[in-house]
Order: C-alpha cells, then structure tokens, then sequence
C-alpha cells in the first residue's frame, strides 16, 4: 500500500469514527440547496478531538511537504479552514493568513486577513470540497490580492466531476487528505456499511442530482 493510500485510508477512519461523516443511503439527509444525499460532512468536529485534530494536522502537514515544498504562507478558508490551518501554519513555522466568504463591510474592507507580502507561494487550507465553487473565491480573493496560490488542500472531497472540471478551469492544483472512494472502501471494511449500502452509495456519486430525484419520487408515492 502506498503512502498516499494509506493516509487517505487512515484519515476516512478519524472521520468516521467520531461521525464527522455520516453515511445513510436508506434515510438520506436534505443539504442546503434541497438536494438528498446519502453522506453528510461535518469535519468541524475533528477539532473537538485532540489525538484526531493531531492526526489531521500531521496529515496535512505530510501532504505539504510532499506537494508544496516551496509553500512561504498558509491561508484558510473561513470558516472551516481557519483552526485547523492555523494549526498546520504552525506545524510548519509559517505566516497564516486567512480568507473570508466576501470582503467586509466595514472597517477596512478586508477579505483576506493576516499580513503576508505580494508574490508569496501560498497553499489554501479548505476542510471540504463539494462543488469547489466557495473554495475557489478563496483562491481569486488571494490573486486578487497578488498572491502567488500554488495549491489548494482539504481534508476531504465528494470527488465530483464538476468540482475537478472547476479546479482545471482555475488552474489550481488539488490535494485532498481522503475522498469519497476512500471513505466508502474503509466503511465497507469495518462494517460500518454493508456490500448492499455500499453499491448504493457507489450509485449516488455517479449522479448525485438523479439519485436525489429517484429517492424523493419512489418515497412520495
């Protein structure tokens, strides 16, 4: 197994172990924009967890080292990735900066915010990737600001097409700790999920807006 492997594997432990995923393909949560879906993300609570926030962080901080050997500041996204990147800034010895959702309405207007100087590498901390719409406003915040952003990472992605097609289109490299694929292989191996949940499952990420609408019609009737 190699590392990467193993990393993405142990970090889809830590999630599921304190439910900061939730798997229901039977009883599926309703997200924001109305859509059903069979997993639900809260990786929040990692920090509630210090052996696991610790993990977490040593991961982070490996999947820099290996990646983004050049990196000179470490930005989060707000909110999400502001504790867990100050913490991997700090692993590392780097300045931290963080971005918000959209610039201040008051005081100095600010949507990055932290001190850091123009042209510095900086890799973006981010605890989940969906669609990749809201990380990468961080990510034009930051060259906006002139900031050389050399990567991006998370802690977890649903791995949707639409999410890597984003990314290309940005030019911004993706790392994440673990993914969907990832996650359902160690939920299957520990029996948190069986081979039937796991075909299911499988099924929602290949079309999550068709299985969203299969489920709702074949329970309204």
């Amino acid at each position: 197994m190699d590392t990467k492997t193993d990393r993405a594997l142990k970090v889809a432990d830590f999630l599921l172990q304190i439910s900061a995923v939730k798997l229901s393909p039977d009883n599926p949560f309703t997200w924001a924009s109305g859509m059903r879906s069979p997993i639900y993300c809260d990786n929040r609570k990692t920090l509630s967890y210090p052996a696991i926030r610790n993990g977490v962080r040593d991961a982070f901080v490996q999947e820099i080292r290996e990646n983004y050997k050049d990196v000179e500041v470490i930005a989060g996204v707000a909110t999400g990735g502001i504790a867990i990147g100050a913490l991997v800034a700090e692993a590392l010895n780097l300045p931290f900066i963080y971005v918000r959702s959209e610039a201040k309405k008051h005081g100095l207007g600010n949507q990055v915010e932290g001190v850091f100087q123009e042209g510095q590498k900086i890799v973006v901390i981010e605890d989940l990737i969906s669609t990749g719409k809201s990380s990468l406003t961080a990510v034009d915040a930051l060259r906006e600001a002139n900031a050389d952003v050399i990567g991006m990472v998370a802690i977890f992605t649903y791995g949707f097409q639409k999410a890597t097609d984003a990314f290309q289109a940005a030019n911004c490299k993706l790392n994440t700790l673990s993914d969907y694929d990832h996650l359902l292989t160690k939920a299957l191996s520990s029996s948190y999920i069986d081979a039937n949940q796991h075909d299911a499952l499988r099924n929602w990420k290949l079309n999550p807006e068709k299985w969203s609408e299969a489920f709702t019609t074949t329970n309204s009737i």
